[in-house]
């Protein structure tokens, strides 16, 4: 499809087959010619155009040379693409063809060191609307690792009727949109589709991020016009309505079913940034353990970005939930975050990692039922360093009471002192008690530690840690020993009795789990009003028989 909606022939010169070039799979070689390919080589975006051999479908163009002269492309054979489907569909695949012949090919076309001189995937051109050019410049690392190449502007956004369109109007050579995000920022890969078997369509003729088994809506879309490039030229195209969903990402092609409404999670996103009124952002994004985490951090940055705020002083409050079907209790996303460097990746951040945290725990339960958060954005640093911890007195008897006072330090040099109290319990062993004064960032890792070595048993249990996890706004002080620590399905347990200490310090001895740091005695907390705290202090003191 090189116009429109307008399926268009071009035509193919088997150059031969290159055997075994993956893993158990083998490449038909040929020189593609006809329609724009003279001027554009073969483009992004015609991933799974299908090919067919004396009116027989042979697979699809799915490899090129980078800044190759001539439009030379690999062709995937079909039956390579059909077993993706199990057993069902290698019933409908073709006869093997005979105008397909082995034929000896130079070592120079198998491979290289010169990467331009090899063989590889078409780059699956992805195309973002509604999103900063600085979030596409902070996260194209990552995108292109995952095999797509970022672009804007070539395709246009917007939300698309909720209605699936009629899946008799998808054919062979149409193109279709694989969509992460849809609605005010969108996120969609184009490609072409190879071959349509009832509601069961194979398209792309490679990977698009190899993610196995997932669940993405894609779109029939129409090809607006051609960008003949001498890096790579790409079509740019806009989806026009939804057909049904992508059910499985293979090596050799991605497979899906008409008529199927994927399952998404609705997420709504509002920034406030005090100089204008709110922008609201509303989205449909994929449900996917790997991809939804990674997408919600980009569509939270670029909303971020759009303020303005990327770099220079900057606060971030952040307040939200991600709610889940089947009763669970929602995960609270309130936290504030304050800097000069970074602070919307580490906002964005904030947000995605206990989403990654919670899908990649593998509880059926945990299934995502709408995520919303609202972002108020502020030019000022609203930090305070932990400049100083001390005690007093230094000496202390069980039953006695510590003096703690904590400096702290702003951004322009002024000292702010807290001061609190804390009774040494009757009995306390003597030695030495330690009082750390420290951040959220740290004082949270070492209860990750901890449930790292303790897997949770059940979803409200991992929800309820991530939940009780510390805010940035408020110091913490940890009153610990350095003796071991005991945790029971990832709660502390600092100070059991003789026999039940015995028990547990066997089986974590025999699991090779041992938190000499972790034995925890009580916890305080220092609030510090809407103030981003960060530093860490500890200071002894000595219990005295």
């Amino acid at each position: 499809m090189f116009s429109g909606s307008k399926i268009e022939e071009f035509q193919v010169e088997i150059l031969g087959v290159l055997e075994n070039l993956g893993p158990r799979q083998s490449i038909i070689l040929a020189r593609l010619s006809g329609g724009p390919l003279q001027n554009t080589g073969v483009m992004q975006g015609m991933s799974g155009s299908p090919v067919y051999i004396n009116g027989r479908l042979a697979g699809a163009v799915a490899l090129a040379f980078n800044f190759a002269k001539e439009p030379i492309a690999g062709i995937r054979p079909i039956e390579e693409m059909l077993a993706i489907s199990g057993p069902a569909a290698s019933k409908t695949a073709p006869e093997p063809r005979a105008a397909r012949k082995d034929i000896p090919l130079s070592a120079a076309l198998v491979g290289s060191e010169n990467p331009t001189a090899s063989l590889v995937e078409i780059a699956t051109p992805v195309s973002f609307s509604g999103f900063t050019s600085g979030t596409l410049e902070r996260f194209a690392p990552e995108l292109k690792k995952l095999g797509m190449e970022p672009r804007q502007g070539i395709s246009s956004g917007g939300p698309l009727p909720s209605k699936l369109g009629n899946p008799a109007q998808l054919r062979p050579g149409d193109m279709i949109s694989v969509d992460l995000l849809s609605g005010d920022l969108t996120i969609g890969a184009e490609g072409t589709v190879t071959e349509v078997d009832g509601k069961r369509i194979y398209a792309f003729g490679h990977r698009f991020m190899s993610v196995g088994e997932t669940e993405l809506p894609f779109a029939r879309a129409e090809v607006l016009t051609l960008l003949p490039n001498l890096a790579a030229s790409f079509k740019i195209s806009s989806a026009r309505e939804w057909m049904g969903t992508i059910t499985q990402d293979r090596s050799t092609s991605i497979y899906g079913e008409l008529g199927r409404k994927a399952e998404t999670v609705p997420v709504a996103v509002t920034v406030k940034d005090g100089r204008r009124a709110p922008i609201a952002y509303h989205m449909q994004l994929v449900n996917d353990r790997v991809l939804s985490p990674f997408i919600l951090q980009m569509a939270v940055y670029s909303a971020i970005d759009a303020t303005e705020r990327t770099l220079g002083l900057a606060s971030y409050s952040l307040h939200g939930a991600i709610e889940f079907q089947h009763g669970v209790q929602p995960l609270k996303l309130d936290n504030t975050y304050s800097g000069d460097f970074n602070v919307p990746l580490q906002a964005s951040s904030g947000v995605s990692s206990p989403l990654a945290y919670l899908m990649a725990a593998g509880f059926d339960a945990l299934k995502v039922k709408n995520i919303t958060l609202d972002i108020e954005a502020s030019e000022r640093k609203r930090l305070l360093q932990i400049d100083q911890v001390t005690a007093s007195p230094k000496e202390v008897h069980a039953g006695q009471a510590v003096e703690l006072t904590v400096t702290f330090t702003s951004e322009n040099g002024i000292e702010t002192q807290r001061s609190l109290r804390y009774t040494v319990p009757v009995g306390a062993p003597y030695g030495t008690l330690n009082f750390t004064v420290s951040d959220a960032t740290s004082s949270n890792l070492l209860d990750y530690q901890q449930l790292a070595a303790t897997a949770p048993k059940s979803p409200t249990q991992l929800v309820s840690f991530l939940n009780n996890l510390r805010p940035n706004t408020n110091a913490y002080v940890r009153v610990w020993r350095t003796d071991p620590a005991f945790q029971v399905q990832g709660q502390d347990l600092p100070d059991p009795p003789a026999s039940v200490g015995l028990i547990l310090n066997k089986a974590q001895a025999a699991q090779g789990l041992w938190f000499p740091h972790g034995s925890k005695i009580a916890e305080l907390q220092i609030e510090t009003g809407n103030t981003v705290v960060t530093g860490s202090k500890t200071v002894p003191v000595d219990v005295k028989q």
